[in-house]
């Protein structure tokens, strides 16, 4: 939803309401007020509500007052996108710079302001209810409003998460059926990273710590794809598991571990070849970037994949313009 859309002067007023009805109601107040450019993504998945802000500069302050008037006892961990923006609440104030985390709790007042002069201010909320975070508030509360790295661990992890699943609603790719899974992988990976900052991993539920596992695991593979030495016993050994529990873990997916990294490296080379700016770079050199090492497995693995050899797909895709289309229209 996009502010642009209504006439300048309903703009503000619609953003006010959009607060008060997507995440709670407070005083907001700013200079732009007359012509105040913002979007607005909203997404229920499932247990937690998705919300995804762009703004200019602006000032919200929520007080006792509204806090006793309307309460949906909620936690917000964000991820700040771009600009810089001051919260207090409780005894804490930050000022947190992009890339940072931010935990807010709806049942206490609060105050925030995005800064003026360095452009629009992104952020990406994930809004928990209280009941569903398995750790105790009186923990949490050191948490409020302090300004946590989101670069390292379990942290970068959820913050990768967030991010990629807003793009994905904003795309319109999450459907129904999606909604929920996409909800309640968000939920645990926001316990495990709260309860990193208070040293209570301990504290949560089987299932949760199994997820938050299974994402440390896939943000790994994922930046070692072109290492041709990454196999599942080297997964199990980097995250200090069995590679008998690391197979149990993938047992619910529709692939092994093997057979899911290899679907990585093929689909990252079908992406290369299907790039006109990499035209130039021999097949065997686009293979051996994503861990086939071997012209030769390249070749039978695509083949067995995609129906052709990799140089035919890479020849008929840039024939047709670049667009990458199936393998079956491209038989046909």
């Amino acid at each position: 939803m996009r502010s642009e859309d209504l006439p300048a002067a309903d703009r503000f007023p619609w953003w006010c309401e959009q607060m008060a009805q997507d995440i709670v109601p407070s005083m907001v107040s700013s200079p732009h007020a007359g012509d105040f450019r913002s979007v607005v993504t909203v997404a229920e998945l499932g247990p937690v509500l998705l919300t995804a802000l762009d703004y200019p500069e602006m000032r919200s302050v929520r007080s006792s007052a509204l806090v006793r008037r309307s309460d949906p006892e909620r936690y917000g961990l964000s991820v700040v996108m771009a600009n810089e923006l001051c919260f207090a609440q409780g005894n804490n104030e930050t000022r947190l710079t992009p890339g940072q985390l931010l935990l807010h709790d709806t049942s206490q007042p609060f105050d925030t302001r995005a800064l003026p002069g360095a452009g629009q201010g992104e952020m990406v909320m994930l809004q928990l209810p209280r009941a569903a975070v398995p750790l105790r508030p009186e923990r949490l509360n050191p948490l409020l409003a302090r300004g946590m790295s989101g670069d390292t661990g379990i942290s970068a992890v959820f913050a990768r998460y967030l991010v990629g699943v807003a793009g994905a609603v904003e795309r319109r790719e999450v459907g129904e059926r999606e909604a929920r899974r996409l909800g309640e992988v968000a939920l645990d990976l926001a316990a495990a990273t709260l309860a990193s900052y208070i040293d209570a991993e301990d504290r949560l539920p089987p299932e949760t710590r199994r997820q938050a596992l299974l994402a440390r695991i896939e943000v790994f593979v994922e930046h070692n794809l072109a290492d041709p030495a990454l196999t599942p016993a080297a997964i199990a050994a980097h995250h200090h598991i069995s590679l008998g529990y690391l197979h149990r873990l993938f047992r619910q997916r529709e692939l092994t571990v093997a057979a899911w990294i290899r679907h990585l490296r093929l689909e990252r080379a079908r992406v290369d070849l299907a790039d006109p700016q990499l035209c130039h770079h021999p097949v065997h050199a686009l293979g051996a970037r994503w861990g086939f090492h071997h012209a030769a497995d390249f070749s039978r693995a695509f083949r067995t994949v995609h129906g052709m050899p990799p140089g035919d797909y890479r020849r008929q895709v840039l024939e047709a313009g670049g667009t990458a289309v199936d393998a079956a229209s491209m038989k046909g």
